[in-house]
């Protein structure tokens, strides 16, 4: 019971800090935003492609574009612990009696939290743009932009534990993210690439994640990918979670 009235508090500590600077939503929905305007408009060729696998490029697009949020809106979350750590705020919670697990999760979940809302927005801006999925598929599609954000944001916050520093674990999280963002096809099905890059791509749980997506969006909820995806990421979740907690617990000692 203490970790979970422990995760409320830091949780709830953590979204009146993040509500008190809501311009994140603005420069949140901005990328996006040029994603429906400047891309999605070049794959209308591929539709009808036997590859591509949808009769909609937003089909195909948008629940590409909703991981992408999900791992970018998450990713770099480990700088606001970076500056908790330097103002000694992570100092003075080691002397109280709250759980150490709840520093992390707490913040996590704030991390997911704002991670829907923008997920939401992201849904209604392809909806003006034209896309038509069932509801159903979407909030589906929601469980696993949640698994992807909460995973990213557990690994962020690990990275941020080990290296202390903005100048370090900037430069790093982009050097792990770029390749994991190809390799998981969000822009673009990886059923377009050569097999030995699906091979590859085969091992990156995101790529799962992406199909599933794509094919809740499509209303296939019992196909193979969809348990591919989930199973996946809940694999990667527990995992990252398990380590960040460790750390975590380590840190306090």
């Amino acid at each position: 019971m203490s970790l979970i009235r422990d995760t409320g508090l830091i949780f709830s500590r953590s979204l009146q800090i993040t509500l008190r600077n809501p311009v994140w939503l603005i420069f949140g929905l901005f990328q996006p935003l040029c994603f429906f305007l400047l891309f999605a408009p070049l794959l209308e060729k591929l539709v009808g492609n036997p590859s591509f696998g949808a009769a909609s490029s937003l089909l195909i697009f948008t629940p590409g574009l909703l991981i992408m949020t999900a791992m970018y809106g998450t990713a770099y979350v480990g700088m606001g612990l970076i500056d908790d750590i330097r103002s000694g705020v992570i100092e003075r919670f080691r002397v109280t009696p709250i759980n150490r697990v709840a520093l992390l999760l707490g913040r996590s979940l704030r991390d997911v939290f704002f991670l829907i809302v923008q997920s939401v927005f992201l849904v209604i801006l392809a909806w003006l743009f034209g896309l038509s999925a069932p509801l159903a598929g979407i909030l589906l599609s929601f469980g696993l932009v949640m698994l992807v954000g909460f995973t990213l944001s557990v690994l962020s916050y690990s990275a941020a534990m080990i290296l202390k520093s903005e100048d370090a674990l900037a430069p790093a999280l982009n050097f792990f993210l770029l390749p994991v963002q190809l390799l998981a096809g969000v822009l673009l099905p990886l059923t377009l690439a050569p097999g030995w890059l699906q091979w590859i791509a085969f091992l990156n749980p995101l790529a799962h994640a992406v199909d599933a997506a794509r094919a809740l969006f499509c209303g296939a909820y019992t196909d193979a990918t969809v348990f591919w995806g989930f199973g996946a990421m809940i694999v990667a979740a527990l995992v990252a979670f398990y380590w960040a907690a460790s750390l975590f617990r380590k840190a306090a000692e």
